[in-house]
């Protein structure tokens, strides 16, 4: 039995996100809340929110024990990008892209 998580348009870029959902992978519950408080990342407070609502999923939905869960999968597709425009030399404009995630976490008891 799996227990499911999504976070959409989240505004980090999926290549940061990817540095922190990286740590996390294969670990338990536990321990990965304890990686993701310590990483000082701007995706990790956002990982962690998205983490403990996987657990309350798994624990109110599938009433499974939290002391065994672990991190089954976890990834961070790409979401629709933002695209800005900045005043650059001579008259031209250049493009920003603002690149958001989709992050999505999958918990099972071990």
């Amino acid at each position: 039995m799996q227990a499911k998580a999504h976070a959409k348009n989240v505004r980090i870029a999926p290549r940061k996100v990817k540095l922190v959902i990286d740590l996390i992978r294969g670990k338990q519950v536990g321990e990965a809340i304890a990686i993701l408080r310590h990483t000082p990342k701007s995706a990790s407070p956002v990982v962690e929110k998205l983490l403990n609502s996987a657990i309350a999923n798994a624990e109110h939905n599938y009433q499974m024990d939290v002391n065994k869960l672990v991190i089954e999968q976890v990834y961070a597709n790409e979401g629709p990008t933002l695209k800005r425009f900045r005043p650059r030399a001579m008259g031209r404009a250049s493009r920003i892209n603002k690149r958001t995630s989709h992050i999505t976490i999958v918990v099972s008891e071990k």
